[in-house]
């Protein structure tokens, strides 16, 4: 958590990804939960390594306002690895966005994976973390907590 970026509060992107079913979301759909938006590839090895630990986040957090939303920027022709990858990792959920639309919609964009992006229960982005991180230990946990009680 020590790379860990408060931002001033900002509006979170308008741009849609995809869920498993291929159904278009955008963040606002997830207005009035902490969102933890992790934007990660199969091929990017820190992603790898931090996903089960949001997988463990998603799991302590489990029935809180809190919303894991891990999406994936790999290709279409790779989809199928990524789903495969995050089936094996309950009770994370596949989103992607292979255009990279929402990783550019940030401001400023996202430059390298992971990028984690934690957004307020009004939609705000509140912070942003690149690299990857640990998401399983109390440190993670009481930053989670802080942003759900951000107003």
């Amino acid at each position: 958590m020590q790379k860990l970026e408060v931002t001033t509060p900002a509006p979170s992107p308008a741009t849609t990804f995809t869920t498993a079913d291929g159904r278009a979301l955008s963040l606002a759909d997830f207005k009035g939960k902490a969102v933890v938006l992790s934007l990660w590839a199969t091929w990017c090895g820190p992603c790898v390594q931090e996903m089960p630990t949001l997988a463990r986040l998603a799991e302590e957090t489990r029935g809180q306002p809190v919303a894991i939303v891990p999406v994936s920027v790999d290709r279409i022709e790779d989809r199928a690895n990524a789903l495969a990858f995050l089936a094996r990792r309950p009770p994370l959920a596949f989103y992607g966005d292979p255009s990279f639309g929402l990783a550019f919609a940030f401001k400023p964009p996202i430059a390298g994976l992971p990028t984690t992006v934690l957004i307020d229960r009004a939609g705000r982005v509140r912070a942003r973390l690149s690299g990857g991180a640990d998401w399983s230990g109390p440190e993670a946990l009481r930053v989670v907590q802080a942003l759900e009680q951000a107003r």
